[in-house]
């Protein structure tokens, strides 16, 4: 069986930017371990799978070796595959997700998701973090899912060399790094070897947690951001109650056919 697949850079305008992702659209489910599988071959941060059901597409999104919750620049890369190449004519469109509906818009070159936020409780750093880390956090809170760490400077998250077997000890699903920027609000990285990615490039999901962390420290709800890891990515964010507007471009790099057994 040959089965369509895209990849394409997401939060970026140029390709090898931004966060690559795999985009399968499917007619129907198949097995967990398959997609899981599919998933390890093409050995990026994420592979997306989707079925369109009636006027919805459910999604799910799956690391090399774990399935996720939530993933940003997957559901950008898949909203760009449906506008792009599956014929989709309106200018929104809606998921069904484990992480409930997310809807995302088309807004001239940008795609914007629409994300709930995450929720933060402040706590003690965890010991050995600031070791793995090679800097002192400010702040440590915590989301549902990670951890986010405060730091000084742009130049302190830019130059971390992160100890990531410690990280992957930690109870969460990753570390977020953040600081204010030299020319945008702030900046980041994202640390998840627990789910067999490292550093994630350009963490869409992450700024459900980072949006409403630089509202409450900047006083404003709207954002430039970027992520500094080694292919850098831009995104434009803006907190609304409850849910958090995450914009970025998407760069289209492969299109495809996979044989399945």
């Amino acid at each position: 069986m040959e089965q369509t697949i895209y990849q394409v850079d997401a939060f970026t305008s140029k390709v090898f930017g931004g966060n690559p992702a795999a985009v399968c659209p499917l007619q129907q489910w198949l097995s967990d371990g398959l997609l899981q599988k599919i998933a390890l071959e093409n050995n990026l941060p994420e592979t997306a799978f989707y079925v369109r059901e009636g006027e919805v597409f459910h999604i799910r999104w799956f690391t090399p070796s774990i399935e996720v919750d939530l993933c940003g620049h997957a559901t950008l890369a898949t909203a760009y595959v449906i506008f792009q190449y599956e014929g989709y004519e309106a200018d929104t469109l809606v998921f069904t997700s484990r992480s409930g509906l997310l809807e995302v818009q088309r807004k001239g070159d940008l795609l914007e998701l629409d994300f709930p936020t995450d929720t933060l409780v402040a706590v003690e750093t965890p010991n050995g973090l600031a070791e793995a880390l090679g800097a002192v956090p400010k702040e440590v809170y915590k989301g549902r899912s990670d951890f986010l760490v405060v730091l000084d400077t742009e130049t302190q998250i830019r130059t971390l060399k992160p100890h990531f077997q410690f990280i992957a000890t930690l109870p969460c699903r990753g570390v977020i790094v953040t600081a204010p920027g030299d020319n945008v609000d702030f900046v980041s990285r994202f640390f998840g070897p627990q789910t067999g990615i490292d550093e994630d490039p350009v963490t869409g999901s992450a700024h459900t947690t980072l949006a409403p962390y630089w509202a409450s420290k900047l006083g404003k709800t709207s954002f430039t951001a970027l992520q500094v890891s080694s292919r850098e990515g831009e995104l434009w964010c803006t907190l609304e109650g409850s849910r958090v507007k995450i914009a970025g471009k998407v760069a289209p790099y492969l299109k495809g056919f996979i044989t399945i057994e």
